[in-house]
């Protein structure tokens, strides 16, 4: 379920994960610190072209500008219990340089567009080491 456009400034706490969709398209996630004090994480996916530049120019450490649509992704634990997970899916990012250049990694929305199978498990999309509760 989408919820809203966002746009977020923070620091990559654990490196792109690249994997391929069943249709061999490829899809990163990472995850981004938002809070000053590591008390507040979001999941960021892209795919396409965009995950292809993610993944082979970003990394820990790194300070990104991401904007995409937030979204919450709701799954069952192995326990039974729910979980919701937000992440934005990205259509832009943005990795700011030490001199203060910032270096643009984007690709045109039309390259991001993405439909999701339905009959995908969230848990298949999710890492569940990356939840950080």
């Amino acid at each position: 379920m989408t919820l809203a456009k966002a746009f977020v400034t923070g620091t990559v706490t654990r490196a792109p994960e690249k994997r391929f969709t069943q249709n061999d398209m490829p899809i990163v996630g990472f995850t981004l610190n938002i809070d000053k004090n590591n008390e507040t994480l979001l999941r960021v996916v892209a795919f396409g072209q965009l995950a292809d530049t993610i993944a082979n120019d970003i990394s820990v450490g790194d300070s990104v500008a991401v904007e995409g649509k937030l979204q919450t992704n709701a799954f069952k634990l192995p326990n039974g219990k729910d979980k919701k997970v937000y992440e934005i899916n990205a259509s832009s990012v943005e990795k700011f340089g030490t001199s203060g250049s910032t270096n643009p990694v984007s690709s045109s929305k039309e390259e991001n567009i993405v439909a999701f199978d339905e009959t995908e498990p969230a848990q298949d999309l999710i890492d569940e080491d990356e939840i950080p509760f």
